[in-house]
């Protein structure tokens, strides 16, 4: 498993990561995560994301279980918070006080004394960005938060609370986590500059469009247990099942093919070559899966093969 600094930072982390949205305190029991936990750090990923409000708190109780048995300093914990936690006003958003709070509360459920990356999980409208960049100084300053982040922020709120961290001799967000993968590119005309910019690296999530990357929707196709039949798991699927998407992924299938790898691997690989990208999230159910996925780690891609995927799937606005 190859190692990346995050952004800017002196912080390393594994190039592909291990998240627990949708899996870990939901549909993977307690006895698997760990297994997978324990599996991943022995393949070298040593990066495990997170955030409060996955499972409403049961996916960071399960990871810190999982945790519990490797050694804090060989480990880089990513966790989030922006979402409501309950239906009080002020348990939600990126105000100073649900933020120190969330992070109180996300240190017990982890079982930690500090959270290596602290992330914003949205955008807030409502409160001021200087008051959220001044929270996370504190935080950092107290030791409980050793890095922060933003994820799915304009390129302008970006540039803003990095201005803002300059201005009052405090702490930049190191990282962005965008929802980025060959099928959704979005983020390539201003959210990456920005962030490159700044100093900002990419910890990408649904890398693999929610399985529709690994081909298993082939013809239109739902295999017996996998996320698209899952009511409760496929609310995000809608526009990846697309027939005209589907069709175009199998495009994918003979460049794969002809450099001896899975689709997976292949789309992980991709998303691991672009500019500015330090971190790709895998969300895994099962040891197949996260054997495969790992060895994406390290792959070059030829140019031939990456002008062929931009053919298929081009930049969007």
């Amino acid at each position: 498993m190859e190692t990346r600094r995050l952004g800017n930072s002196g912080l390393r982390v594994s190039e592909i990561a291990l998240g627990s949205w949708l899996t870990f305190g939901s549909s993977v029991d307690a006895d698997r995560s760990r297994d997978l936990v324990h599996a991943a750090f022995d393949r070298g990923i040593f990066f495990f994301d997170s955030a409060d409000v996955y499972a409403h708190g049961a996916a960071e109780e399960a990871l810190g279980r999982a945790l519990r048995s490797i050694p804090r300093p060989h480990v880089v914990i990513a966790t989030k918070c922006y979402f409501p936690m309950s239906e009080h006003p002020n348990d939600r958003g990126l105000s100073r006080k649900h933020i120190f709070e969330g992070v109180e509360a996300s240190l017990r459920r982890l079982g930690t004394d500090y959270i290596d990356l602290h992330q914003c999980h949205r955008p807030d409208p409502d409160t001021p960005i200087s008051e959220t960049v001044r929270a996370y100084d504190d935080l950092i300053r107290q030791g409980k938060v050793l890095y922060w982040g933003v994820s799915e922020w304009s390129p302008t709120a970006i540039a803003e609370a990095c201005r803002i961290a300059d201005a009052c001799g405090g702490h930049r967000p190191i990282s962005n986590q965008p929802n980025y993968s060959i099928l959704r590119r979005q983020i390539e005309r201003e959210v990456v500059p920005t962030c490159r910019r700044e100093g900002l690296g990419q910890v990408v999530f649904s890398p693999l469009a929610q399985g529709v990357l690994t081909g298993k929707y082939r013809g239109g196709k739902r295999p017996a247990e996998s996320r698209a039949t899952d009511a409760e798991r496929n609310h995000w699927m809608a526009a990846y099942l697309e027939e005209d998407v589907v069709e175009r992924v199998e495009g994918l299938r003979p460049l794969a093919d002809s450099l001896g790898i899975s689709m997976a691997q292949l789309a992980l690989a991709w998303c691991l070559h672009q500019p500015g990208v330090d971190s790709a999230i895998i969300g895994v159910t099962r040891l197949p899966q996260l054997e495969d996925n790992c060895k994406a780690s390290g792959l070059e891609l030829p140019e031939a093969v990456l002008t062929q995927i931009d053919a298929l799937f081009p930049t969007r606005a």
